[in-house]
């Protein structure tokens, strides 16, 4: 073989050489990528966390009538309307109300002090109602009653308007419980002791309108807690008896309402009208003895019929005819509001 021959061998074998070299080196490339770690992608996280729920705890909080959403809720929408409502419904019934009282209460204190009959006081005081209007409705005894009366009614609408606004009730509604008696009881008692007081001093037999005792004043105060109890709880109570007992014909003229509002308060000055008259002997009497003839229960005996008479015909418009008028005042202003 000559020299161009081994140089063309050569040649051949080193390009067959280079071709292994690139085979081999592609090979291991391949290799280092097979056996290379795969990158990992990274999860997405939720974006939206699930809220976890509270555990409910048990409460004990009792019902409420009105509550919405466990926060209570008061009625109390035009409540300076409904307060002043309720003090010229108050106003209308004492104004109606105090002239008749003023005279009978006058006249009886006068009989039992015997200063006057109590027919000619009575007369006298309507001459001068009649005559002199001005003087009378001016006097010191028609104000003492009329803020009597419109001190009591006066409570009584303001008890019923705050528990319509507590338990959030229609504004025309009327309660007859406990707190009802207590309130009105007190402000009657407060307002009427000072009355009787001012009264026995005006219109009594001691000239030097001594202190009223007080053993008087412990025998006014049962009388009064009476005759409210009587006038404010006891007509809701029975009414609903007198519904049932009362014919149709019957109440067309007069409700059961109305006719508990009479019975009650003037049923109750028969066990009340002694204690009356017992109060004022003892302030008008002093020293007298008990029993026997000219006795203080003698001269409570002698009065007790005539004076039960004029207290029924005194408490009728008081807390009869009052008490309606108050009523049904209140009662048409309120719808008018709540309409």
């Amino acid at each position: 073989m000559g020299e161009e021959g081994k140089v063309e061998e050569r040649k051949r074998v080193s390009g067959e050489a280079q071709e292994k070299d690139i085979e081999i080196q592609s090979a291991a490339e391949e290799r280092e990528r097979a056996w290379s770690t795969p990158s990992l992608s990274t999860p997405k996280l939720s974006s939206v966390i699930p809220s976890i729920p509270k555990p409910s705890v048990a409460t004990k909080t009792a019902p409420i009538v009105g509550e919405e959403g466990g926060v209570r809720t008061w009625k109390t929408g035009k409540l300076g309307l409904r307060v002043g409502v309720d003090a010229l419904a108050a106003g209308a019934a004492g104004v109606l109300v105090a002239p008749i009282i003023t005279m009978i209460d006058k006249g009886i204190i006068e009989n039992a002090s015997g200063r006057n009959t109590l027919g000619e006081s009575l007369k006298n005081s309507t001459k001068e109602l009649l005559l002199r209007p001005h003087r009378f409705l001016m006097s010191r005894p028609f104000a003492l009653i009329f803020t009597l009366y419109f001190g009591t009614y006066f409570t009584a609408n303001s008890i019923d308007t705050a528990s319509s606004t507590i338990r959030n009730r229609r504004v025309t509604e009327t309660t007859a419980g406990t707190s009802k008696f207590v309130a009105t009881s007190t402000a009657n008692l407060a307002l009427c002791l000072y009355k009787d007081n001012r009264f026995t001093q005006l219109f009594g037999s001691s000239a030097s309108s001594r202190p009223v005792p007080l053993p008087t004043f412990a025998l006014f105060t049962v009388r009064d807690c009476l005759t409210i109890f009587a006038s404010f709880n006891l007509p809701p109570l029975l009414a609903p008896r007198l519904e049932q007992k009362m014919g149709e014909e019957l109440k067309k003229y007069v409700s059961a309402a109305s006719a508990a509002q009479f019975l009650t308060p003037a049923a109750v000055q028969l066990v009340s009208t002694p204690l009356h008259l017992l109060g004022l002997d003892l302030y008008n009497r002093q020293g007298v003895r008990w029993l026997g003839q000219d006795s203080r229960t003698a001269r409570v005996a002698r009065d007790w019929a005539k004076s039960s008479v004029a207290r029924m015909g005194r408490i009728i418009p008081a807390f009869g005819v009052g008490g309606v008028v108050n009523t049904k005042v209140r009662r048409n202003l309120m719808e008018r509001l709540e309409g």
